[in-house]
This record gives structure tokens, C-alpha cells and sequence, in this order.
């Protein structure tokens, strides 16, 4: 049995069109070359520049809790490998739009890369950009949803203004994970406690 089927049998992959992602999307493609050998690992594991790609269990939680849907605009902050870009693009489809923002360039470019292999980037589905996730993309905002792969000390108010009445955003806080859904004039947390990430780099 396969990592994806596994954690399907484990009830972390719920959602149909979440799992048909998985199914479809292969982790094996955004890894780098010496690591292809350990993609079924659910684990993280390293893709240079002191960042990892984030252990499959992990993903599947943050993509239960955000909850992405076809035709969502979706913001993917610390896209990294390009892997949650690649199976968010799945989900939304062509009438979705999935922003990766990636700070570190060569990683930006690696993930871009790694997207094309399913035509996300040339069918317009999936955009990278080299700019400080902690500050969102303003110019493209509102956001039906916000995933966050890299860990803040804080929820940065500037996501949370960016998403619309009813959009979730997902967030790794030092060792939790969190979702918050904007109501028209609140915002509804909950914790997930016991996770662990590295950083959210910010551009001083």
C-alpha cells in the first residue's frame, strides 16, 4: 500500500477532490534527484536552502482544514518544492487561480519548475512570485483561502485582511497549526497542537 492510500486508510485524507490530488499529484516530482528514493517517507525532507518539503501526514491536515475548492483563489505561502501549489492547482482547476510565493529565488524557480511537469503554470492555474509571504500579495487579494507551510511567532494581521468573508486561512504558529475564518467583521480560531516547521523567512 502506498503512502497516499495509507493515509487515506488512516482517515487523515478525507475530502474526494483532496484525495484525488494526492493521487494524481506525485510527491516523487518535487523532490530533488538524490532524494526521489525516500518519496513515499512520511516524513520532511531537505530541498536546500535550510527549507524542507513538508512531511505528507502534515499536508493532508493543512488541506483538510483549508477546505480548497474549484474556482478558489488561493494564496500558497512558502510554496517551496512546488508540491502544495501543484495539488492545490489540481483542485481548483481551470477556473481557480493558486499564487506560490516563495522569498528564496532558487527555490522559487525549482518549485516553478517542478509545477510545469503538470502544466499548471502554462495553463494559467498556478503563478509563482519571489516576494515576503509574511506580508501576503495585496495587489491580488481577496483570497478564498491562505495556506502557510513555514512557522510565524505570530498570525500576521495582513493575511488575515487579505481573505474574504468566509475564507480560511491555515498557519503554522510555532508548534501549532492554526485555522482562522474571517466572519463578516470577526475572525473564529482553532488550535491544533504538535507540529513542528521550520521558519517563516522575512525580508527585513
Amino acid at each position: 500500500m502506498n503512502l497516499v492510500e495509507v493515509l487515506v486508510e488512516q482517515g487523515c485524507l478525507k475530502t474526494p477532490e483532496i484525495i484525488f490530488a494526492f493521487r494524481k499529484i506525485k510527491r516523487i516530482d518535487f523532490l530533488p534527484e538524490e532524494l526521489k528514493q525516500f518519496a513515499e517517507l512520511n516524513g520532511p525532507l531537505p530541498i536546500g536552502y535550510e527549507q524542507t518539503i513538508s512531511q505528507p501526514l502534515t499536508v493532508a491536515i493543512m488541506l483538510e482544514l483549508l477546505q480548497p475548492k474549484k474556482g478558489d483563489k488561493i494564496l500558497d505561502i512558502g510554496s517551496g518544492s512546488g508540491w502544495t501549489t501543484s495539488l492545490l492547482s489540481k483542485i481548483v482547476g481551470k477556473s481557480g487561480k493558486v499564487y506560490g510565493i516563495e522569498l528564496i529565488r532558487k527555490l522559487k524557480e525549482f518549485g516553478e519548475k517542478n509545477t510545469e511537469k503538470y502544466n499548471f503554470v502554462e495553463k494559467g492555474i498556478a503563478k509563482f512570485i519571489c516576494v515576503d509571504g509574511s506580508k501576503g500579495l495585496p495587489e491580488k487579494a481577496p483570497f478564498d483561502k491562505i495556506l502557510v507551510s513555514a512557522s510565524a511567532d505570530k498570525i500576521p494581521s495582513k493575511l488575515r485582511e487579505q481573505l474574504k468573508i468566509e475564507g480560511r486561512l491555515v498557519i503554522p504558529i510555532k508548534n501549532s497549526i492554526f485555522l482562522i475564518i474571517r466572519k463578516s467583521n470577526r475572525f473564529e480560531e482553532e488550535e491544533f497542537f504538535g507540529f513542528s516547521f521550520v521558519p517563516l523567512i522575512k525580508r527585513d
